[in-house]
């Protein structure tokens, strides 16, 4: 199976021995972060550092004319990515024989947010969610358009694969965050990721929905969570909470936002492209999830991407839904991590990988080769040799 590693720019750049250690490993490509969130993250070997505390979410690479003017633009980094960061890293790789692709992370903006709080998902409680743009808003779809295809085509990349392209929601590992107190399940998350910002609430309405009415429901619906009361699992759970018909009419306005949204932004990257350009998207076959992973319908999603890359760690179950959906060639790739310190098993990735390609993958994706202590890879180096 052919495997990839996520880094990030800050990994390769001042690090002359990055490249080739990561080319040791036993990867043909490198998933390169172009546009990525505000993150605090180790780096056990480089030379100059131990950790980078990126402040803001950034382009990792000096942003384009097209923005000039327009309220909604990528900021770009600060000191811990400076200039063209991004490109000087991916010059590096590719010169250890790695082909790189970019790794953009659209819908999950801090910064932007904090700026700009009209754009930010609110849910039914009133409470805005920074990080969360709202997908259904024209010039949040517009802003994301743009920046997948700036940041997807960088100069030397041969594909790219795109995060957060659909509805971001409550979850969200946040500076110190103090959420977990309440454990809510799919159906309070889901629940408490409905936004109620003018757009949506106009678009609830097209759906027969009166947002007053619904923002009540919700609320109602949640107070027994908030008190402890067990939830059923998945959608059922939605529907039980909030009633059949109710429920389906917020799925209908939510997926038909983060369905176009997905195609506009893919047809965008295409447009930008060279010809055989791939485009990946992180995926979840769970249309109501919201996340880094965004939820899709497994055949239309293959339809317009190249293919996905699907959180594997923990267990491979979520590759099947895609198995045999789209082109024979679509790309379909198991994401683990092998990160001992974030939950990653490095030591069972050979097994791991064996029961994802069981399930149809036919391709690898490593989080994280630039996290990773060196007894992690070189657990990873050992699995890929037996693969």
């Amino acid at each position: 199976m052919r495997a990839g590693a996520f880094l990030y720019p800050w990994d390769v750049v001042g690090d002359p021995g990055a490249p080739e250690r990561v080319a040791a490993l036993g990867v043909r490509s490198v998933t390169l972060a172009a546009a990525y969130h505000s993150t605090r993250a180790l780096t056990p070997r480089h030379p100059r550092h131990r950790v980078v505390t990126a402040g803001h979410a950034a382009v990792l690479y000096p942003p384009g004319d097209r923005w000039a003017g327009r309220a909604l633009r990528p900021y770009p980094a600060g000191d811990w990515a400076p200039g063209d960061a991004y490109g000087e890293a991916a010059r590096a790789l590719a010169g250890a024989g790695l082909e790189v692709h970019s790794w953009v992370v659209l819908a999950h903006n801090s910064r932007m947010g904090a700026e700009h709080p009209q754009t930010s998902v609110v849910n039914a409680y009133g409470d805005r969610y920074p990080w969360a743009p709202c997908v259904a808003q024209p010039a949040t779809r517009a802003y994301l358009t743009d920046l997948a295809a700036e940041a997807a085509v960088r100069p030397g990349a041969h594909g790219t694969e795109l995060e957060s392209l659909g509805w971001y929601g409550l979850a969200h590992p946040h500076a110190h965050d103090k959420t977990a107190g309440v454990a809510l399940g799919e159906a309070g998350q889901y629940l408490m990721s409905l936004c109620f910002c003018p757009c949506c609430r106009t678009g609830y309405g097209e759906h027969g929905l009166d947002a007053d009415r619904l923002a009540h429901a919700v609320r109602t619906a949640l107070e027994p969570v908030w008190r402890g009361a067990p939830e059923d699992e998945g959608w059922a759970g939605v529907e039980k909470l909030l009633g059949e018909s109710t429920a389906r009419a917020t799925r209908a306005w939510r997926e038909e936002r983060a369905r176009t949204l997905q195609e506009t932004a893919v047809a965008a990257v295409r447009a930008a492209a060279p010809d055989g350009f791939r485009v990946l998207l992180h995926a979840d076959p769970a249309p109501y999830r919201c996340g880094a992973n965004a939820g899709v319908d497994p055949a239309h999603i293959l339809s317009v991407a190249d293919g996905v890359v699907v959180p594997c760690t923990g267990g491979a179950g979520l590759l099947a839904p895609f198995a045999g959906q789209g082109r024979p060639d679509a790309v379909l790739a198991a994401n683990l991590t092998v990160v001992s310190g974030m939950g990653g098993r490095p030591d069972t990735l050979a097994a791991d990988a064996a029961r994802a390609r069981d399930l149809g993958a036919n391709e690898l994706r490593l989080y994280h080769a630039g996290l990773a202590s060196d007894a992690d890879l070189a657990a990873v180096r050992s699995a890929l040799g037996r693969l």
